[in-house]
This record gives C-alpha cells, structure tokens and sequence, in this order.
C-alpha cells in the first residue's frame, strides 16, 4: 500500500485524511493518507522521515508551503511562479513540487458554482502564498482584469510584476491599487487575506461588490463566516472555500495517481458532512 500524508502546523481540524479515502475508494486506488503535526523548526526533517519510511508524497499546509517550495528538486511552471508549494511527490530523481490551490480554485469557480472567468473583472484581497497560489491560474482562465490590493502594497506589487508575464501572455490586465481606496466594482472578489482569521469582513469598501457578484472566501467553515455575512448582505452571492479545498486534492490526488476522482460527488458529501456539525 502507497502511504501519503498531509503536513502541517496545525493540522488537526483538517479534512483531508477523509477526503483522500473516499477518493482512493471511488477510484479503486490502494493507500493510505494520515496527517502528521510537524514542529516549526522541523519541516524538512519530517519531509525526510517520511520519505525514507517510503512514503510516496504529501500536501503541505501552513506555515510550510514557501519551505516546500525551497527544499524541492523540481519544480512545475505554476508551483514556480507562486513560489509556493503544497503539493510534494517523491521520485527517483528526486522531490517533484506542484500547487493545486489555484487550479482548484479555478474549477470550484468555473464548474461548481458555474461562473466563467473569461471577460469578468475580479478583485484579489491578499498578497501572501494563497493569493500567490491561485493567481496563475486565475490570469489562465483569461478574465478581463485582475486587481490585486493588499495591507502593505510593496507586496502586491511584487506579486503582480512577478506575474506580469502571464498577464500579457493571457491578455489580462493585471492592477495594484491601494487597499483603503479600491475604484471600480468587481464581477468576483476573492479574499485570500488573513482577515478572515479575525472573524471579521475583509478590509475594503462595500462598492468593490457588483450587484450580484460572486464573493469567495478561501476559508471554509467558522473562519468564513464575517465574510460570507457581509458579501450576503450587500446583495452578492457568498462562497466558501470548501469547494477549493475539495477541488485542490483532488488535483493532487490525479497528480500522485493519474487518475481523476469524482470531485463533484465528494464535495456534495463534504458539505454534507459540514453543515451537519
């Protein structure tokens, strides 16, 4: 049996050990997935252990995913560009790194919620590694504009000039502004900030919503619940990030397995599971 794990600090709340079963058992796929409490100062020595137990790879969480990103051998083009990894698989020819977060993100959007990027102008809250994660795929799905805001600003731009590239290649016009004094209103806006942390709703104006936006918070669960409040009460539909969360492992799980899982079906299930505590 293949063994896999997630990695992180914390990581007791997390769902992934049960998202992975049920999809190696949809797919017929034999293994095992635990999550592992890493300590601060001993992320690599845990990569290591596991991987000389013969482990086969892991996700990484917070606060591990720019260390993953520095102690992999090879890295894909998204996982490079967001600087940010949590997605590790052992190889012969060493520690291969990949993202899924925004790719899952993308598809939640996309084909769960049923909104389609191209043309549409979105709003990006945050300029850490989840907002790094998702914004490659983000400027793939080829909305018309992408304006990126965070607290300090030097960090938004360093985000957007590193993604400019992409930007050009995919013909999107890619725009820092200052957080207090956001102009334009959005058809999406995703907070990937920390604001959600501090239980309340994200620290920009109420008219960045476009009647009837779609809001996205990347948190799900109690942590979610200031955001969601406030974009529903401005006349916006509100999303979680269950649906990220779901759509990321599977990603992962295709990576590691080749093959696709039912995402949709284990959404459904997940959800399910959520609204019943």
């Amino acid at each position: 049996m293949d063994f896999y794990c997630l990695m992180g600090h914390p990581v007791e709340h997390s769902r992934s050990p049960w998202l992975h079963a049920r999809f190696a058992e949809l797919t017929g796929q034999h293994l095992r997935y635990d999550k592992r409490l890493v300590p601060l100062d001993g992320f690599h020595a845990a990569v290591q252990d596991f991987r000389d137990a013969g482990g086969r790879g892991c996700n990484v969480t917070v606060p591990f995913k720019f260390e993953a990103a520095a102690m992999a051998d090879v890295l894909t083009e998204r996982a490079r560009l967001a600087g940010a990894v949590n997605v590790l698989s052992f190889r012969p020819d060493g520690i291969h790194a990949d993202n899924s977060d925004g790719v899952g993100l993308v598809h939640d959007i996309q084909h769960n919620a049923g909104v389609p990027l191209a043309g549409r102008d979105l709003l990006l809250i945050g300029a850490g590694g989840a907002a790094a994660g998702v914004l490659g795929p983000l400027l793939d799905a080829r909305p018309r504009s992408i304006t990126l805001v965070n607290r300090t600003q030097s960090r938004a731009t360093e985000l957007a000039a590193r993604h400019a590239p992409v930007a050009a290649r995919s013909g999107v016009d890619l725009l820092v502004q200052d957080i207090e004094v956001v102009r334009g209103s959005f058809d999406l806006v995703i907070n990937a900030s920390a604001s959600s942390l501090a239980g309340g709703p994200p620290p920009v104006r109420d008219a960045v919503l476009k009647p009837g936006a779609l809001a996205c918070d990347l948190m799900y669960g109690e942590a979610a619940r200031g955001f969601l409040q406030w974009a529903a009460e401005r006349g916006a539909v509100p999303r979680d990030g269950l649906g990220m969360l779901v759509e990321q492992a599977a990603e992962a799980f295709h990576i590691w397995r080749g093959v696709r899982p039912p995402s949709a079906q284990v959404l459904a299930e997940v959800r399910a599971l959520v609204d019943s505590h």
